[in-house]
């Protein structure tokens, strides 16, 4: 990877492909104590919402996993995954992603969308919050290590 004096050019956002899977895959071990497994990101290709930042020194460097819900007859939005690789955190790339992500559920018809989010992760809510997420719930015990989780909803 690069300094952090090197930007990551956002515009390199595009739908996942199958060759990116490794890559995703590696920065969702970086990302998380407990990653998804492999097969989930294999079941999201070809979904709109499956992007990723691909910069062209370093290949992918991020991602995002929105989809679609059903949800009372309306399609409900949720942002299942996002990650930015470690050596370009703090870029505005996961604001990037949340953002194309977002507008990916848009163009949809989606009018509202939710997400999870672990209660320690100050700086994944404090994203969430510049796109109008706000508090909704707890999930007490959600994730396997016994840390809650915050349910967050915004209109789109």
């Amino acid at each position: 990877m690069r300094s952090a004096a090197n930007r990551v050019e956002h515009d390199g956002v595009r739908q996942a492909r199958r060759e990116d899977l490794l890559d995703v895959f590696r920065i969702e071990k970086e990302s998380f104590e407990q990653p998804w497994p492999f097969s989930a990101f294999e079941g999201h290709l070809g979904d709109p919402g499956f992007l990723v930042a691909d910069d062209p020194r370093d290949g992918v460097v991020g991602y995002v996993v929105a989809d679609t819900i059903p949800n009372h007859g309306r399609p409900l939005g949720h942002v299942k995954d996002v990650a930015v690789h470690p050596d370009v955190r703090g870029e505005g790339l996961g604001r990037t992603l949340v953002s194309r992500g977002l507008g990916v559920l848009r163009t949809q018809g989606v009018q509202s969308a939710k997400l999870e989010v672990r209660r320690s992760n100050d700086a994944a809510i404090s994203l969430y919050r510049e796109f109008d997420f706000e508090y909704l719930r707890t999930l007490p015990r959600y994730y396997s290590d016994g840390e809650d989780a915050f349910v967050m909803v915004a209109r789109l």
